[in-house]
């Protein structure tokens, strides 16, 4: 899509970006000939999806494979009580088509697994880790290497969240986290809870991470982790150094998902 394409509609609804020197009709085409596959569709996916098609990115994937309950409602922006006990892939899309027309949602009903990732990642130009578990963390992590595709990775805890983002190279997931901590010793949220807002911060970060990728401005947090404290509001940066011996990254990488064990410790055997 050209600048000359976007339409008088489109010049309304985007005026703000066209507007910006930095993004302008150029920019916005660009936005609007993107793709976005959004893993998770809960906490941290809600935000991202929302502003990514608030903001036109064309094509939005949202992958997750669980209904709405009403817990979820605390956080989980873009569903609503109507909504309990419908797939939430469901409800993002009907969020999505009242938001912004231009937008084309693409539901994956389905837990990403390492047989269907690859395919899943194929055709989309940027990866978002909206997920809450380790084993997928791992799995797109290990998947974007191999496929060289942009990662935005982010995690909420109680009221702490962080946001890195990850382009393919190094470092990547595993030379922040060689694997999984043991099972039990990391509650998740249905155990330790979440600070409501938490996940709006954090899911605005990455989304802001995504829009920046797409029109090709700005510095992201490759090579840093951004770490976000609601309770005193403190953020801070931390640098990421690659790992020599990073088994994805590295210079004796894996070849194969099937390398790695997405089970229990997520570990990639010698």
């Amino acid at each position: 899509m050209s600048e000359l394409s976007l339409d008088a509609e489109q010049l309304d609804r985007y005026s703000r970006h066209v507007i910006m020197d930095d993004v302008g009709p150029e920019g916005q085409a660009a936005l609007l000939d993107g793709s976005v596959l959004v893993v998770g569709a809960g906490g941290l996916g809600s935000p991202v999806i929302q502003y990514l098609a608030a903001a036109g990115v064309g094509r939005i994937g949202i992958a997750d494979a669980d209904v709405v309950e009403r817990s979820n409602l605390q956080r989980q922006v873009i569903h609503g009580d109507d909504d309990v006990g419908r797939p939430k892939v469901d409800s993002a899309a009907e969020f999505v088509a009242a938001l912004n027309p231009d937008v084309t949602v693409e539901r994956h009903e389905l837990r990403v697994a390492p047989d269907n990732v690859a395919d899943l990642i194929e055709g989309y130009d940027i990866v978002v880790d909206a997920s809450d578990n380790f084993p997928t963390r791992f799995l797109l992590n290990d998947a974007c290497v191999l496929a060289d595709k942009p990662l935005s990775h982010g995690a909420i805890y109680r009221f702490e969240g962080q946001a890195t983002t990850f382009t393919g190279g190094q470092p990547c997931y595993r030379c922040l986290f060689p694997e999984a901590p043991p099972e039990g010793t990391v509650p998740d949220c249905a155990t330790a809870g979440v600070l409501g807002v938490l996940p709006g911060v954090v899911g605005a970060i990455q989304a802001t991470e995504v829009v920046k990728l797409l029109i090709g401005h700005g510095e992201t947090l490759e090579g840093r982790l951004l770490i976000y404290n609601a309770a005193d509001m403190t953020m801070e940066t931390v640098p990421l150094q690659p790992r020599p011996d990073c088994p994805v990254c590295g210079p004796d990488a894996m070849q194969s998902l099937s390398e790695a064990d997405y089970s229990e410790s997520c570990a990639v055997p010698e």
